[in-house]
């Protein structure tokens, strides 16, 4: 009997640890970011919204890249609840980051994170592009590092809106 108990024990903290594992999902971070135009928003108060969260530089040819298939996601899911929050790293030249959001057109909320807090409560991000999708309830779905896998972001976005 006792034997038995120990087991059934040893079992259901297994499965306990194997369900945090492949099910728990990571809370994202409370953030405040300012965008270039001027308005702040947080982390918190985008729960209802699904974000993707980019952490990019003007000089990393990755994000360069991605920024028009970016750009796309915005377009397609912007009016169906998805926000795009594009974070400078703190080494990219303010200035450099401006003239790239002119020359391109962007039309989602860039931030610059110059003292490189928001970078660092996401995990002290040091590669861009890196990239999180964070669903409704403020939970990381997903994280990249390196440039995006396109398709599969669009499945994830559209099975959380």
């Amino acid at each position: 009997m006792k034997k038995g108990l120990l087991i059934l024990a040893a079992l259901l903290i297994v499965a306990g640890v194997a369900y945090s594992l492949l099910f728990a999902r990571q809370a994202a971070p409370e953030v405040k970011l300012t965008s270039l135009a001027g308005v702040t928003t947080s982390t918190s108060a985008l729960k209802g919204k699904v974000v993707l969260v980019n952490f990019w530089a003007t000089s990393c040819p990755g994000c360069v890249e991605e920024m028009p298939e970016i750009k796309k996601l915005h377009q397609d899911y912007a009016g169906k609840g998805l926000n795009v929050l594009a974070v400078a790293m703190s080494y990219d030249p303010p200035n450099y980051v401006q003239s790239f959001v002119a020359k391109y057109q962007l039309p989602f909320f860039v931030a610059l994170d110059t003292q490189g807090d928001v970078a660092k409560a996401f995990g002290d991000i040091q590669l861009a592009p890196t990239t999180f999708l964070i669903d409704k309830q403020g939970n990381i779905i997903k994280r990249y590092v390196g440039v995006m896998n396109f398709p599969e972001v669009r499945k994830l976005i559209e099975q959380q809106l």
